[in-house]
This record gives C-alpha cells, structure tokens and sequence, in this order.
C-alpha cells in the first residue's frame, strides 16, 4: 500500500472511475472494498488519514447492541449479530469473543438480564459466540476479581465480538487495493465537478504538495460520517443538515483495574446509557457518554463533565475507585446520528444507517456503526450501482476474508493484529538488530513497527504511527509523546524528509497527544 505508486496512477490514467468514494472511515472503506470486489472501478478519497475520526474512537466492540435489544429495535439487533458473526470469521485476527459480565446488586436483575441475554443468544442463531447464563456471587468475582463487592448477588454472562477499529480500517484499505481500486490519504475534495446539473466527479486537493486535481465518475458517494453535511453543501450550498452529533468519551485504565479476561456491562447508567469497562489491548477502556453536540471538530476533547461521569460510575463497580492520576489516556469520538424531528436526546436517535440521494446524483450514505458496516456498504453500492447505470454484480463481500485473515493469530502475540502479515513484519524485523527495540518501556511496540508502517501502510505522519498504526496514543498518552522524536527520525528515513519536518511532526503530535491526558485537578 504505498501513496506515492498510487497517486502516479492517478495523474498518468486519463480514465472515469465508476465510483469516487469521499472519506475514509468504517464506512468509506467498506464501501471501496464492496466496489472493488464487483469488479468496479473505484477511487477512495480520506482528507486527513485512514480512521482518523469516529472510526479510531469506538468502544473496541463488534457487537448487537443490547440496549437497542431494551428499546425494541429488534430488527437492528438482528442484522448487527449477524454481521458480527461474519465479521470474526472474515477477521478473526482483529475481531475475537469477549465474554461481558452484567453484575446484579439488586435481587431482581440476575432473572431479568438472563432473560434478556437468552432472547440476545436467540437471535444471534448459529452466528452466536457462546450461551449466556447466570453466574453465582462467586462465579461472578472469580470472573471479575476487582468488581465491588459490597451487595453483590451474583451476575450474568453473556458473549460478544471486540476488535481493534484502527487496525481493520487498515485492513480494508489494503483489501480494496487487493481487488484492484485505489485509496488514498491526506486528499482533501474541495469541489464537486458536475455536468449538466449531474454530480461527474471532483476536485481534490493534495494535502502534502497543495496540488489539485480533477477527478471524474459516473457516481459519488458521500461516507464522511459527522462530516456529511459539509460535503452535501458543496453539492447544495442550502441543504438542511441531518447530522445530529453526538460525543462519546473513554478513559483508558492500567490493566490493574480489570486483571481478568471478563468484561462488564452496567446496562442503565444515570443518562440512560450502557457502560463498558473492557480488557483491550492489557489496559481497561471505560466508556462511554453521549453528550450533544453543536458542530464536530476533527480532534474532539472531553468535557468535564464526561470525564467526572465515567470517573463515578467505574467507582461505582471497580473496588478500587479510579482517579484523574490513573488515566493513562482519555480520547473522544463523535456519533453520526442521522436528525429525527425535534428529539434533541441523542441517546434515544436511531444508529440505523440512512442513504440520501440529491437532485444532482450525490448519494450520501451515513448513521450506523462498525458493526454494520458491511452491510451499509453493501446498501450503499446497490444504490450507486443503479444511480450510475453501472453493470449489476452482486456483492461477495458476505464471505471475503479481509486483507491479514489468520486463524489463531493470538499465537504471534503482541504482533497478533497483523495477522497473515506476522511472518513479513518477522523478516523485517531481522533486517536489522535495532528494529526488535521498544520504542518505550511501557508500550508494547517495537521500532520496526514504524518502518513496516511507513513502507506498507500508508503512515504519512507521527500521529498516523502513534495513533492509528500502533496504539500507542490510547494505551500511554505520555509514553507515545517520549517516543515521538524517535518516530520522527525514523520515517524521515523513509520518507525522505528533512530535520525541520521533524521538528514539526514532533511539536504538532506533542499538542494533539497533550490533549489526551489528564492533569490533576
């Protein structure tokens, strides 16, 4: 996956591609491997970098949605067990089974979550990751050793998927590429070309040089997630916004905090929302909130107030209450929910996905979430199809082992999330004796990492490396900042860049990762 290979391809074929796909996100790249996959000519444009917004800031779940299950939307939860069932067999080096623990202090919630939780195994049918059934107080506290102890009867069990966002949004870049289309970062579109008053391509302007070009296509498709509606004003300067954005925060916690395999599930916190505490990656992800928003930046910061909350409702589980000094790093992500009426509670608006399709031909396609994904794209690409009078193929993304399928990755530990890419990252590795140092005692990646991220995934950046290619950004704020300069050099090595790029890479990343830790109060 190399930019530069791509680009010239770009600029030397004279050609219109079937399908232009704006942002690079869960969504975009979904919908680039659906096309490419079809055999359609494909062309994906991302203004920053792969999974830069929402899609690197998720809860780490590939699940059904047991809250939705509570609100009725039965049809959502359907459909989202069984992408998650897919999903783990066409990623099963990303995504695996987490068990989750819904602990019960009140004599009622053991019988009412286990009934739930059966209905939940009922309509994942043979895509189903284990039975749930109903634990003990000590079953519940062998499971969760660090669980409050005071007025606990016991707890239910149940199963779902996790994954790493970042790292498959990587995986599908190079999937589509695999079947012959094209992505590209760091390409922002700043014009829709249209013809005859029908949308005919774009222009697009290259982040690193400040050169535009031209693009042209019989169909393009807005997935930019919260972003939607400022590329539906390049299509329509008065269109009516339909994004609802909503903030969702998580705290990252040493593994201390959570030292078992388990996860928990609180279903109903104070704002009506379910509360994770998860193992990932040996740390404890805390979250979420869902705090409405006004307008949706593309580095987004906690609010006070979320950070208090998550802080009091993990004291509330956790026998030992987490404090400010404990968070190793604290990230916000942003929901695309889709307006509905007048509801201003965003926690009630559907996560359905919405496909819109202007008088000029944009199809914009938004809401959802990664577990969907699949299945919006899927959606989305019938749609365009049509729109554009393309040749009718049918999907085959149902059964498509994505780019790093490996069966039992967990073997190559801690290099497990590369998957089929393990034994080329290990001959890497042996190429020269520095790249098997880590990059920081408390991190658990290697110097190699950056080269490989550099030479075969696109890493334009130290916040590409050290936020999305690695995870080093979430799981040590300050850990990945003492490392930055070190990253720095290293891709200026490859990259071919300059002492003052490094010097401006370090600062940049050292203002956005400060953004990520918390100072005592």
């Amino acid at each position: 996956m190399h930019r530069e290979t791509i680009l010239q391809s770009l600029t030397q074929q004279a050609q219109i591609w079937d399908l232009i796909i704006i942002g690079g996100g869960a969504t975009g790249l979904g919908v680039a491997v659906d096309a490419a996959a079809r055999g359609y000519r494909t062309l994906l444009l991302e203004q920053h970098d792969f999974a830069k917004g929402t899609s690197s800031r998720s809860t780490k779940l590939i699940h059904g949605g047991v809250r939705y299950l509570a609100q009725g939307n039965v049809s959502l939860v359907l459909e989202a067990l069984h992408e998650r069932g897919l999903l783990i067999r066409n990623a099963p080096h990303l995504v695996h089974n987490q068990a989750f623990i819904v602990p019960s202090y009140d004599w009622w919630e053991g019988p009412f979550y286990g009934i739930g939780m059966k209905v939940y195994d009922m309509l994942a049918g043979k895509l189903g990751l284990g039975p749930s059934r109903i634990l003990s107080r000590e079953e519940t506290l062998a499971h969760l050793p660090t669980l409050e102890p005071a007025g606990l009867r016991g707890g239910v069990i149940y199963h779902d998927g996790q994954f790493d966002d970042a790292r498959l949004a990587i995986n599908l870049a190079q999937t589509c590429i695999a079947h012959g289309g094209c992505v590209l970062n760091y390409m922002q579109v700043i014009a829709l070309l249209k013809s005859h008053g029908l949308i005919a391509g774009a222009v697009v302007r290259d982040i690193e040089t400040g050169r535009e070009y031209e693009v042209h296509a019989r169909c393009v498709i807005n997935a930019t997630g919260v972003f939607a509606d400022a590329v539906r004003l390049l299509d329509e300067p008065k269109a009516a916004p339909i994004i609802a954005p909503s903030q969702g925060v998580h705290l990252v916690l040493d593994k201390s905090f959570l030292p078992g395999n388990s996860a928990i599930m609180v279903p109903h916190t104070d704002d009506g929302r379910v509360l994770f505490v998860v193992p990932w990656h040996e740390r404890a992800l805390v979250g979420t909130t869902d705090t409405p928003i006004h307008e949706a930046p593309l580095e987004p910061r906690p609010w006070p107030h979320e950070i208090d909350f998550l802080l009091q409702h993990a004291g509330r589980y956790l026998s030992k209450d987490p404090r400010r000094s404990d968070v190793k790093s604290v990230f916000a992500g942003i929901r695309p929910l889709v307006k509905a009426g007048d509801d201003k509670a965003t926690a009630t608006l559907s996560r359905d996905h919405t496909i819109l399709i202007s008088k000029s031909g944009l199809l914009t396609i938004t809401g959802g979430k990664w577990t969907t994904y699949r299945k919006m794209a899927e959606d989305a690409v019938n749609h365009a199809a049509l729109l554009a009078g393309l040749e009718e193929r049918r999907c085959t993304t149902e059964h498509l082992p994505l780019h790093g399928w490996q069966e039992h990755a967990e073997i190559a530990k801690p290099f497990d999330v590369y998957g089929a890419d393990f034994l080329r990252l290990q001959q890497l590795l042996q190429e020269d004796a520095t790249y098997a140092q880590r990059l920081h005692e408390d991190l658990p990646y290697v110097v190699g990492e950056v080269i490989w991220a550099v030479r075969n995934e696109m890493a334009r950046t130290i916040e590409d490396v050290l936020a999305r290619r690695t995870r080093a950004l979430l799981l040590d704020a300050r850990a990945s900042i003492a490392c930055a300069p070190q990253v720095a050099a290293l891709m200026a090595g490859e990259l071919r860049r300059d002492e003052n790029w490094q010097k401006l890479q370090v600062k940049a990343y050292e203002n956005l990762a400060r953004g990520y830790i918390l100072e005592e109060s």
